[in-house]
């Protein structure tokens, strides 16, 4: 094993990307660490044992560690679990470009795995890991044909700009743009974006290819310094005389078969058609040659089967169900039709159909992000679920797999543009679409769904968001691009390009090409032919439900916004919590406080949260002479008068001589007691010192007397004992004056 270090370097946009084999993880097939400013990604390609499979076991692993970023986990266990969702979603990013690659009949199990080891927060490891992927493959004994480089495209201040800071894309970017592909093509391409006309997606990705290029031109260079002797892999081949056979005997009922319009009805249909061929041409299945007469047999099948679909489409102009190259299943949309949910819709089209169902909650049910990016919270996200029934199977249902992660994230991607900010609308915000049928497109279908389903729960989102699937079929240089592609259309097709946007632009872009010679021509015709496709639905949706409903469901919080002084959230909130806390359970609600003093009051209750509200706003407002506290209690007895809370941390003195008003007490107990609840009025307010005089509201001397009168009558009354008793007191008690306090905690007894 040698000890040499092998490193190779690209500019990419002014920064530079070097990739370093043979230091690291040196028994690993292939492993290279890449690195961009100061951060560094491991990445490694290992090939295992030969599998006795007919389908290419690849696994793509992305392992976030928390230290890269200098950070100590925050669960319980203080250690790494399974992959969060960033990391999911770099390793399908990884995976999908680089899948197709693989020689027919690769049958070794292989493992890709990405290990960020240090990260700066100014260039994103997603995009290094996958370069590095490549990379290692590159110099590992995998016979990949050609290397796959990645690039980001961010849009800012209109201009686009190569591989961002990581921080822009969190505020300043109106579109965050993955690419992937090698020197001849474009693979892959993940996008988020606000509105972009498509004109300027195909300019996006002409310069990411720019960059693609020069990235496949080091991988290809540090291979031939470092790379090991590829395997020699021996392509399953097709008997030409079997399959010509086999159309003979087969091809009119594999045609018949296939031109079923019902997708269940016609796998049946051609699975019977398949097991009739295995059964004539595999021979006696006692006789030796049965199990490979019988791959034989498989493999011509699969590729008649494949033939016919595609000629059809591509020749006559026909698709399996009948359809149209643009023609759009039929679509029946339904809003509101869950009773108790705040929002709700069920999406069908053909046989694709999203229940898809939002959820508001207050701005404490965020979720918090434990991950090496700079996101620690989100206030909207999109959950996809896809349960095996939904294409008429049985399975286990152990959590989301990967693939839901992925199609969740792409419609949340496609609706964040269009959702209101937290001060627009200050509630956290869930979406879950669960597939209840599918045959393909039911990532675009949830898209669908999900808009309907905020607009359905009142969510004033900027503009409604659809989405759709496209697909290719590409003979020579004859293509025909396919709206609204069908699952055996995903299947046995050249490309599923999904597009999501608005009437004016595209919010998210998924992209997946399976041949290398789509041109940027083909890519124009998809992306015009989706926009006509979209514009469509949103039509077909507006005559369901064309604006966020005005008023939220009766069974979602209700929400009010109070501005109170910044220097009063100690009083809202109290020592410990304990005024907030009891204001929350006493009216049923929950209250969140933010450091500019933005109150908000949840409540599932409309009037309570009207009169926890009043009940706020009273407490921290500055008492004002002619105020009136109907039920003021009572904290503190003396020799000269009562002290009364007004409100938490605010309390008024209501002098012996006004216990109790035309008659004469000796003391205060004679009338009132600590705990009573009585009405008073404030009849003197002393700001400098920090004292506030009470009368009881049904006092005959001040009722009816406007706020100008009642500065004359002051605190006292008047009465022979009240200068005495203030002389003695002061009017207020060192421990428990009239002054506003900040706090509960003050014993006052």
């Amino acid at each position: 094993m040698s000890d040499a270090v092998t490193s190779v370097s690209v500019e990419i946009a002014g920064s530079e990307i070097t990739f370093e084999t043979g230091k690291m993880a040196k028994q690993a097939s292939g492993a290279v660490v890449v690195r961009q400013g100061d951060t560094l990604v491991l990445n490694t390609a290992t090939v295992g044992n030969l599998r006795d499979v007919d389908f290419l076991p690849l696994t793509v692993d992305v392992e976030e560690r928390m230290y890269a970023a200098g950070k100590i986990p925050g669960s319980f266990f203080k250690r790494e679990g399974r992959s969060g969702e960033k990391g999911t979603l770099t390793a399908r990013m990884i995976d999908r470009p680089i899948r197709p690659l693989f020689p027919k009949g690769w049958h070794f199990e292989t493992q890709l795995v990405a290990i960020p080891l240090s990260i700066d927060h100014v260039h994103p490891y997603d995009i290094l890991a996958m370069n590095g992927a490549s990379a290692a493959l590159m110099i590992s004994e995998v016979p990949l044909p050609t290397p796959v480089g990645a690039v980001r495209i961010g849009k800012i201040e209109g201009n686009f700009v190569v591989n961002p800071p990581e921080e822009s894309l969190l505020e300043e970017t109106d579109l965050d743009l993955i690419v992937a592909g090698t020197e001849d093509a474009i693979l892959m391409v993940e996008a988020g974006a606000n509105e972009i006309p498509e004109a300027e997606i195909l300019d996006a990705l002409d310069i990411a290819h720019d960059a693609i290029r020069k990235l496949c031109a080091a991988q290809r260079e540090l291979a031939e310094k470092a790379g090991k002797e590829k395997l020699v892999i021996e392509a399953p081949q097709i008997d030409a005389d079997l399959l010509a056979q086999i159309q003979e005997s087969h091809g009119a009922a594999l045609d018949q078969a296939t031109q079923v319009e019902d997708k269940l009805a016609r796998q049946d249909a051609t699975k019977a058609v398949e097991e009739a061929v295995l059964e004539q041409y595999s021979g006696d299945p006692e006789s030796e040659t049965y199990a490979e007469y019988r791959q034989k047999a498989q493999l011509a099948f699969d590729k008649l089967e494949k033939q016919v679909i595609r000629e059809r489409i591509a020749v006559h102009k026909k698709r399996p169900d009948g359809r149209g190259e643009r023609e759009i299943r039929q679509i029946t949309i339904e809003a509101g039709l869950l009773p108790r949910t705040h929002g709700s819709a069920l999406f069908t089209r053909g046989q694709t159909q999203a229940m898809s169902v939002a959820a508001l909650g207050t701005l404490k049910e965020e979720m918090r992000l434990d991950t090496l990016g700079l996101e620690t919270k989100k206030y909207y996200w999109h959950h996809y679920n896809f349960p095996p029934f939904s294409v008429g199977e049985a399975g286990f249902m152990r959590g989301p797999k990967r693939r839901d992660i992925g199609h969740g994230a792409l419609a949340e991607r496609a609706l964040v543009p269009m959702i209101p900010s937290i001060e627009e609308f200050p509630y956290t915000i869930r979406v879950v679409s669960d597939i209840l049928e599918s045959n393909g497109s039911s990532s675009m279908a949830s898209v669908c769904g999900s808009s309907l389903s905020l607009m359905d729960a009142g969510v004033p989102i900027k503009a409604p968001v659809a989405g759709i699937a496209m697909g290719l079929i590409k003979e020579g240089d004859d293509y025909t691009v396919l709206t609204d592609i069908a699952g055996v259309e995903d299947h046995l097709g050249d490309m599923d390009f999904k597009v999501a946007g608005t009437a004016d632009g595209i919010t998210a872009l998924q992209m997946d090409i399976k041949i290398t010679g789509v041109t940027f021509d083909i890519l124009r015709d998809a992306l015009s032919q989706a926009k006509d496709a979209r514009l469509d639905i949103l039509g077909q949706m507006a005559q369901v439900i064309d604006a966020p409903r005005t008023e939220l469901s009766a069974y979602a919080p209700r929400i009010i916004t109070l501005q109170i002084d910044p220097s009063k959230i100690g009083m809202l909130i109290g020592k410990g919590g304990e005024t907030i806390r009891g204001l929350s359970e006493e009216f049923e609600s929950q209250i969140d406080v933010n450091d500019d003093g933005q109150v908000l009051v949840y409540s599932a209750n409309g009037e309570l949260g009207e009169k926890l509200a009043d009940r706020i706003t009273s407490m921290l407002k500055d008492v004002e002479v002619g105020d009136e506290f109907p039920n003021a209690k009572v904290v503190k007895t003396t020799t000269f008068g009562a002290f009364v809370e007004l409100s938490k941390g605010t309390d008024g003195l209501l002098h012996i001589s006004n216990v109790s008003p035309g008659q004469r007490v000796d003391t205060v107990e004679d009338v009132l007691n600590k705990g009573d609840e009585i009405s008073v009025r404030v009849v003197e307010v002393d700001r400098e010192r920090g004292r506030i005089g009470l009368r009881l509201a049904d006092d005959p001397e001040i009722v009816g007397k406007s706020v100008e009168e009642l500065a004359t009558v002051g605190g006292n009354g008047g009465g022979p004992r009240g200068p005495r008793r203030e002389r003695e007191g002061g009017g207020r008690d060192r421990r428990g004056s009239g002054r506003p306090r900040h706090g509960t905690g003050r014993d006052r007894d």
